[in-house]
């Protein structure tokens, strides 16, 4: 069937692109020059219409499947948008995630973490009942206390060391790092992997995604593990 010569002038109300509502979202560069070759084609396929030859007008399935294919486009452009919203929201979710961590008492895999005030505490997972050979070294890393627990399978979170050396000698706040050696009851090596725990003190906003700071060590959400009550000092270790 062929298209009559008159047909254009039902084009002209063809849509244009619609635009977001929220007028502090933009496109990126690339949708902006999609959007523009969108209007393009409209500009060429109206003028195309309307100085087509009428003994020889356009077929109708390429007609149409310009059309098509076009609409296809100005969809995705919407679509587009539409995830630049989600993606925008997702940050401000993440941001709003990350402040509710700061003040709390946070526990993550590592081995370093801070004493302060007398008090540094880690946390262990044991896969079997062994017997953990402790030793905890300074930045330098001089060994500044060492002891052996007997520890059965499972979390702990309860070594607390009150900056004291073996020889009862009080070394200074700082940085301090713990490795943890096990051996079960056939003296074979059981891995054991370490905790620290602390408070988290600042969160950075800027960071994507946001950064946790704890004993001035940086951290993103996901690589908390859980949230914990305070550590008390006590003895060397428990």
């Amino acid at each position: 069937m062929a298209i009559d010569a008159t047909m254009p002038s039902t084009i002209y109300s063809a849509p244009s692109p619609v635009q977001s509502s929220d007028s502090s979202s933009t496109l990126t560069k690339s949708s902006s020059g999609i959007a523009d070759n969108f209007q393009t084609f409209l500009t060429l396929l109206t003028t195309q219409l309307q100085n087509q030859n009428p003994l020889d007008p356009l077929d109708t399935n390429q007609f149409t499947q310009q059309l098509v294919q076009f609409a296809g486009v100005e969809q995705q452009l919407k679509s587009n948008s539409q995830l630049e919203a989600l993606v925008k929201l997702q940050t401000t979710a993440q941001a709003t995630q990350a402040l509710n961590f700061v003040g709390a008492t946070a526990v993550v895999d590592g081995a370093t973490t801070t004493l302060s005030s007398g008090v540094a505490a880690w946390g262990m997972n044991v896969p079997k009942s062994s017997t953990v050979t402790v030793s905890i070294t300074n930045s330098t890393g001089q060994t500044v206390f060492s002891g052996d627990y007997k520890m059965a399978a499972g979390d702990h979170q309860s070594f607390v060391w009150d900056g004291r050396g073996n020889d009862g000698t009080k070394w200074p706040d700082g940085k301090y790092k713990m490795t943890a050696v096990g051996k079960d009851a056939d003296g074979k090596n059981v891995a054991v992997s370490t905790e620290v725990q602390g408070v988290v003190d600042s969160a950075d906003l800027s960071a994507n995604p946001p950064l946790l700071s704890i004993g001035g060590q940086s951290f993103t959400v996901d690589q908390i593990k859980k949230i914990v009550v305070p550590a008390t000092a006590s003895s060397s270790g428990s």
